[in-house]
Parts: C-alpha cells; structure tokens; sequence
C-alpha cells in the first residue's frame, strides 16, 4: 500500500504526515480533531507551553474515548439499564482523583522533558 505525504496545520504550526492511501479523509478528521482539542486547552489560558498543551488534549482525548467506549459497552450490556455518564469529556467534570493523576502524570511528563526536551 503507498503512502503520501499530506501537510497540515494543528495550532497554527505545520505537520508534514504520511497519510496510507484512501486515509486522507480520517487523518484530517483527526488532525481536525486534534487542533481542536489543543487549541480549546490553549484558549482556557492557564497553559503556554505546547507540549504541554499536547500532552493535556490527548488526555482529554483519550478521557473521551474511554467514556465513549465504557458508554456504548454499558449501553449494550443487557443486565445493567444505561445510565448518562457524569462526565462529558470536559476536564471541569473530572474529579479530584483524576485530577490528582493528571497532576502526577504532568509532574513525571515535566521530569521526562527536562531530560532531553522531547516528548518523542
């Protein structure tokens, strides 16, 4: 299967991405994806490092999908009713618990960074 390059933009910056052929309209919806989640963290103000911002959408991100798929598995178990999530991917609905791991897990990113100045 070939692969083509396509060039993106997420925050403002550009990306040069392999995209598999027939992918291009999934890896925009996901570089869509992605530039919102980034610039909705930047926006709220509180964060100005980019890696930083990065390492807050993708786990908001991925907080999403877990509900998302902890949602529809609910959904489709026959013995338990489906109930509406108490949260909504919003980092505001995140309880102190989550916060705390989130706190920790930026601590431990912030030490891995210091080392060489990179997340990949």
């Amino acid at each position: 299967m070939s692969t083509k390059q396509l060039e993106v933009q997420i925050m403002g910056q550009s990306y040069l991405l392999g995209c598999p052929e027939g992918g291009q309209a999934r890896l925009l919806a996901a570089v869509d994806k992605v530039d919102q989640a980034m610039c909705k963290v930047r926006d709220a103000g509180k964060i100005k490092a980019r890696d930083r911002i990065a390492v807050l959408a993708a786990l908001n991100l991925a907080f999403e999908q877990n509900e998302v798929t902890s949602d529809a598995a609910t959904s489709t178990a026959a013995e338990a009713p489906s109930t509406p999530s108490s949260g909504s991917g919003n980092p505001e609905a995140f309880s102190a618990a989550d916060n705390t791991r989130l706190e920790l897990l930026l601590k431990k990113l912030d030490q891995a960074l210091h080392q060489d100045g990179q997340l990949i």
